[in-house]
């Protein structure tokens, strides 16, 4: 019997994960490998949610997205498997929209107001309209579409060759603001077991990569804030704070840190030490999977994985994190790891302007903003050339920090709290005293720490341009 109308398209977040939980199993043991079995899934999903003959177009696209490929609207399955066993990479763009389901939906207001910039980038037509030139790719308005008719690629089903092939070795670089988000009890040491269980070479934590940026922004710092009226714009880690500031205010974009995000850095350096390897970035961003695609990014990291995506694989291939054994390491330092929240930035450059620059006549004053609306304030306040006490700005584009991500699984506030209690769990305070980014640095040819703004090697694997 078929659902009533718009109840079949309600809470499509959900049935979506479903779809891409099916993909997974069959994909991954080799249940798919013609058209008709994409039908035959097809076919499944619309009995299962009560959807009509009318809708199969529109559960095919979502298909083809969770598979990482764009929706065409086609009633029949073309050369979908062909183009995700060749695919080497995602295109852009990264949220894909889609028709029909918006006829159905009854919640205009929430629509409207899904924009954290407040650019009213929607308006009700058989399908959303996105104002390109508008969008940070923050990725908020796909949380908030229940309807599906706004979803962002899954990068997973390109990467399952990848993973089962023994001759290559495949890194899992994870975020900082991935402690807790699968469990209380899900220590780091059991997802590193997890991701080896996949298929992974190993887990790398990307706090690591923050230490070593951390060090560089303390150095550019000081070379740029020489007097009152001088100022310094972080972080590099977020994507959305700096499409803002470059899109919206370029007259104070020269400010900003030159330097590219701890994501990107991660990916740079393993590859520069591993060759021919491949790099995971998993994360709660979903504008992470549109910063790897930038032309002057390209390369750095191969997939993007988010946190709830990470664990439909842990559910669909029946890897019970709970009942492994855990494998840990002491990577990053308690700065580093505390990059994913608001203030994790700012402590851990300070420590390290304190650290190279004791005698710094200009002290580091910080002011830390967070979410799009307090970010755009700051920024329009120093373009405007406002008077602020504050030389040094860290702007993260969610609230909260990273932990508030679109694609987290827990509450921001708990997740902070997780993030605080392991950082407090490493024998490193600082970035500084991080003999892991030493070994890492002599590997690319850097002796002292001192030369990280001099090396070539390390300048060209740092600097965004």
């Amino acid at each position: 019997m078929v659902v009533i109308d718009n109840n079949r398209f309600k809470d499509f977040q959900n049935k979506r994960m479903q779809i891409f939980r099916e993909l997974v199993k069959r994909f991954w043991y080799g249940e798919i490998r013609e058209n008709i079995d994409l039908e035959q899934l097809t076919d499944e999903i619309k009995e299962k949610y009560g959807f009509n003959k009318y809708d199969i177009p529109f559960i095919k696209d979502h298909i083809r997205i969770a598979m990482g490929l764009d929706p065409t609207g086609n009633q029949m399955f073309e050369n979908e498997i062909d183009l995700v066993k060749n695919f080497k990479e995602i295109h852009k763009p990264v949220i894909a929209k889609l028709d029909r389901a918006c006829s159905y939906c009854e919640d205009q207001e929430k629509c409207k107001d899904a924009c954290k910039y407040e650019a009213q980038i929607y308006r009700r037509t058989r399908g959303p309209i996105i104002k390109n030139e508008k969008c940070l790719t923050c990725g908020q308005c796909v949380t908030s579409c229940d309807f599906g008719a706004l979803a962002d690629k899954i990068e997973f089903i390109p990467l399952i060759d990848l993973l089962q092939d023994k001759d290559t070795d495949v890194y899992a670089a994870v975020a900082p603001a991935i402690v807790g988000q699968f469990g209380d009890n899900i220590s780091m040491g059991k997802l590193r077991t997890g991701l080896k269980i996949l298929g992974f070479e190993d887990m790398i934590e990307v706090a690591m990569f923050a230490d070593i940026l951390t060090i560089r922004e303390a150095f550019e710092f000081d070379n740029m804030v020489k007097t009152e009226e001088d100022f310094f714009l972080t972080s590099c880690c977020c994507p959305v704070w700096w499409n803002l500031t470059k899109k919206n205010y370029p007259e104070i974009f020269t400010q900003m840190s030159p330097s590219v995000s701890p994501m990107i850095a991660s990916g740079r350096f393993l590859k520069a030490i591993y060759e021919d390897a491949k790099v995971v970035f998993i994360s709660p961003c979903i504008a992470k999977k549109s910063e790897v695609k930038e032309p002057e990014l390209k390369g750095a990291i191969d997939f993007v994985l988010l946190f709830p995506e990470l664990k439909e694989i842990f559910d669909a291939l029946e890897v019970r994190l709970e009942n492994i054994c855990e494998e840990n390491k002491d990577q990053a330092s308690y700065g580093g790891r505390i990059y994913a929240r608001t203030g994790g930035v700012t402590f851990s450059v300070k420590s390290v302007v304190n650290r190279i620059a004791p005698q710094k006549v200009i002290k580091l004053k910080a002011k830390k903003v967070d979410g799009v609306r307090e970010c755009n304030e700051i920024l329009k306040k120093l373009a405007n050339k406002e008077i602020i006490d504050e030389n040094f700005i860290e702007g993260m584009g969610c609230e909260g920090g990273c932990v508030g991500g679109p694609r987290t699984m827990i509450d921001k506030d708990k997740a902070t709290t997780m993030v605080n209690e392991f950082g407090e769990e490493s024998f490193i305070m600082t970035p500084f005293d991080n003999l892991n980014i030493m070994k890492i640095l002599n590997e690319v040819g850097l002796n002292k720490i001192e030369e990280i703004m001099e090396n070539e090697d390390v300048i060209s694997l740092l600097k965004r341009e």
